[in-house]
């Protein structure tokens, strides 16, 4: 049986081939009573959107692309998940790539993979360098998340270091003194790391508290492992923390599981807190205290973006030039809101005294 074409619904529904496009894409001027009973009619005779047609006559594919470092870090996984909802809100399909914070594929996502495959590029870089941005050409429309690269592309994520700041006065607030940041970096940068890293050391300064590079925790990844292994060796040590700022929760999470086999109380002993307000940290025990970005808000300003971008590369009278891919515009850099939840991690035990 041939595929059904637009000029097929319309017969069926009674309306002309233009109405039945309006009624595609999403024309406002369009009554409810011709908008169902087009859809009824596509319905009916199983019409799909001929997207390579529709691809030749706008310059678009209607697919782009989400590159993240790691899609098993619950972080990355929720975010993945709120990107997906806002483009399909908007008629887009997401493709999700992993990049195992490779450079070379970082590079390669922003080459658009070789093809012209994707209108355009979420990127959450984490090996991507600053003149990675400036030496490609032909880029496609990029937006990126979390690591600020100075300049090149717009940049949506929250403000790492005030948030850092905000978490660790938090600790401060409950008389701990003897804070270790794990994840910590004591090297100068632009990543996310490095900004929570200021934050957590200008909330010590305005508390009085000389900076000890030993309360740094370096970690090889972030992983609960990671975070485990960062806190095992610092108490084997002879280090006695009253409080941990984790860069992420699974840093915290991982903190939490070696604090407990030291015979360490959370938060009596040792207050924790983490970043992120992954659903795994709402069901430990105890439950975490947590930095929580607004992931919806970063989804939704990452396509607002990305789909102005898309529109400047694909005017008619754009030449697609490095200036025309990226718009005449300079590129946006966008703070989303956070906020401090506060759990048993660092607020104690909220349900009845003692256990089973």
């Amino acid at each position: 049986m041939a595929r059904p074409r637009i000029k097929d619904v319309a017969r069926h529904a009674g309306v002309s081939e233009k109405t039945v496009s309006n009624v595609l894409n999403d024309y406002v001027h369009v009554s409810d009573r011709t908008r169902r009973v087009v859809q009824e009619a596509i319905d009916h005779l199983g019409y799909r959107v001929n997207l390579a047609g529709r691809h030749l006559r706008s310059g678009r594919t209607g697919i782009i692309a989400l590159v993240v470092p790691e899609l098993d870090v619950p972080y990355f996984a929720e975010l993945a998940r709120h990107v997906v909802r806002e483009a399909e809100s908007r008629s887009l399909t997401v493709l999700i790539h992993q990049s195992g914070a490779d450079r070379e594929r970082e590079k390669a996502a922003l080459a658009g993979f070789g093809s012209d495959f994707v209108d355009g590029v979420i990127l959450s870089p984490l090996a991507l360098a600053p003149e990675d941005l400036r030496a490609h050409t032909g880029i496609p429309p990029t937006v990126l998340l979390g690591e600020l690269l100075t300049d090149g592309a717009d940049h949506v994520a929250i403000d790492n270091e005030q948030a850092a700041r905000e978490a660790t006065e938090h600790l401060l607030a409950l008389g701990r003194r003897h804070i270790l940041a794990v994840g910590g970096r004591d090297d100068e940068g632009v990543g996310t790391a490095h900004a929570r890293t200021r934050g957590f050391r200008a909330a010590l300064a305005e508390a009085g508290i000389a900076h000890d590079p030993a309360s740094l925790l370096p970690v090889e990844a972030f992983h609960m492992s990671d975070g485990a292994a960062a806190v095992r060796r610092v108490l084997a040590q002879g280090a006695r923390p009253d409080a941990l700022l984790c860069l992420n929760d699974q840093l915290a999470l991982g903190a939490l599981r070696t604090l407990h086999a030291y015979g360490a109380r959370v938060p009596e002993d040792v207050a924790v807190i983490g970043f992120d307000d992954v659903e795994g940290g709402r069901f430990s025990v105890p439950s975490l205290s947590t930095v929580a970005p607004d992931k919806e808000a970063v989804a939704r300003v990452a396509i607002d973006l990305l789909l102005r971008r898309i529109d400047e590369a694909t005017r008619p009278d754009s030449r697609l030039d490095d200036a025309d891919r990226h718009g005449s515009a300079s590129p946006q850099d966008r703070v989303v809101a956070h906020r401090l939840v506060l759990r048993e991690s660092t607020e104690g035990a909220t349900g009845r005294e003692g256990v089973w």
